[in-house]
């Protein structure tokens, strides 16, 4: 359950590029925003005043479903808003340091997310702003289990549970989300271990 503090946060439209800047610049603006449209984690950029600069398809995405299961008029999720303060303080009493607050957002465990703020001080902003990144822990632990499952020759079963022991399932959780007894449940964990155990075995 996440408690909400409403927060007006301001939303303002993408800065116009000067009517001047060269076609090097061009292209470099451009590539910039497709590698940040094209990651994984959301991508949120705003001014030390809360105003809304850029947010890419992920960014976006997340903050409508955080609209949706709260009561919330702002586009930018007050928890978010409230660790880009904590940040904006800390800067004030450690100004020499680079200062990089964290924080995370939990709907149930299919959707976590790592919240992590810092601040951006780049020559094309007038003023110092605020990055934020929002990383999908589910999605994350997803790629790190296909990883493992590869490595480990885990079985298709054998994937399914470990999948979801990784997620913080406990054995009972699993046997009742894949309609299969506690037993099985043990009984594949033990081959796991085993082969868990074979390939660290080899790689020493």
């Amino acid at each position: 359950m996440i408690t909400i503090t409403k927060t007006l946060v301001k939303t303002v439209v993408k800065p116009q590029q000067p009517d001047n800047i060269n076609l090097y610049d061009s292209k470099r603006a451009y590539f910039l925003e497709e590698v940040i449209e094209g990651l994984e984690d959301a991508i949120l950029i705003l001014t030390e005043a809360g105003e809304l600069l850029h947010a890419n398809a992920s960014a976006f995405r997340f903050c409508c479903q955080f609209n949706q299961s709260n009561s919330q008029q702002s586009f930018v999720p007050s928890p978010i808003w409230h660790l880009c303060q904590s940040l904006l303080d800390s800067c004030k009493h450690f100004p020499e340091q680079l200062v990089i607050l964290s924080d995370e957002i939990v709907f149930d465990k299919t959707n976590i997310f790592r919240i992590r703020v810092r601040l951006l001080d780049l020559n094309w902003f007038e003023v110092p702003c605020l990055l934020v990144t929002i990383e999908n822990r589910y999605e994350s632990l997803k790629n790190l289990v296909l990883t493992e499952v590869k490595k480990f020759e885990l079985t298709p079963r054998e994937s399914e549970i470990w999948f979801l022991y990784r997620g913080n399932y406990s054995y009972k959780e699993i046997a009742a989300k894949l309609y299969i007894t506690l037993n099985t449940v043990k009984k594949h964990m033990k081959n796991i271990h085993s082969k868990r155990q074979d390939f660290m075995t080899l790689n020493e």
